[in-house]
């Protein structure tokens, strides 16, 4: 299954043919390293671990530096793997007309995170009145049941850390791939903020 790591630069938009205006994310991907190949005789699975934007040695400790050594290559900063069977070798680098324009992708990445959010805006609850002499607004409201008021239940959702969680969007057709600055035009938005990496890998489910 062909994939590739990078980082988000932002959007902007594009004109179709019809001249309809397309929003895009720009995702840099430059030419990834295979730095090991797992087989099902040792591993139990097929993939591929990528390597992207090289690290100053300085920075590497020990185990990291001679992984990449092993690929001659220098310490990578963003490290994923690609599942799926490939003839790609250690030390090959992987460049962005592995995919087509038109094609459809998967993108995984790091939502922005949104620090310490009460229940209305983390989960969407309605809030109470704010009028005749109502005394719940913005409250997480019943915590338990009648049945179990002893306990909240595991999972109940609550106040607390809104984002910083892996979120994967599905089926986000490429739009554009500019070879010679290693960039791809993706339709729609990806998770992450500005300069975060990504993952992207031939969907799934096309």
């Amino acid at each position: 299954m062909p994939g590739i790591l990078g980082r988000k630069l932002g959007m902007t938009q594009v004109f179709a043919a019809d001249g309809s205006v397309v929003p895009v994310t720009v995702i840099e991907a430059t030419p990834n390293v295979v730095l090991q190949k797992k087989d099902a005789d040792n591993d139990g699975y097929e993939a591929i671990q990528l390597g992207f934007a090289d690290k100053r040695e300085k920075l590497a400790n020990k185990p990291e530096v001679g992984h990449a050594k092993k690929a001659n290559t220098a310490p990578k900063r963003f490290i994923r793997e690609i599942s799926g069977a490939s003839d790609l070798e250690v030390g090959a680098e992987v460049k962005v007309d592995v995919f087509a324009e038109g094609s459809f992708v998967d993108v995984t990445g790091i939502s922005k995170g949104k620090g310490t959010a009460g229940a209305i805006k983390r989960w969407g609850f309605q809030r109470g009145k704010m009028t005749h002499g109502s005394k719940y607004h913005r409250g997480n409201g019943s915590l338990a049941t009648i049945r179990d008021a002893n306990r909240v239940p595991k999972g109940k959702k609550m106040h607390g850390r809104m984002g910083s969680e892996t979120i994967t969007v599905q089926n986000l057709e490429v739009v554009k791939i500019d070879v010679e600055r290693n960039v791809i035009l993706i339709k729609g938005s990806v998770p992450g903020a500005r300069n975060s990496f990504l993952k992207i890998r031939s969907a799934v489910k096309k």
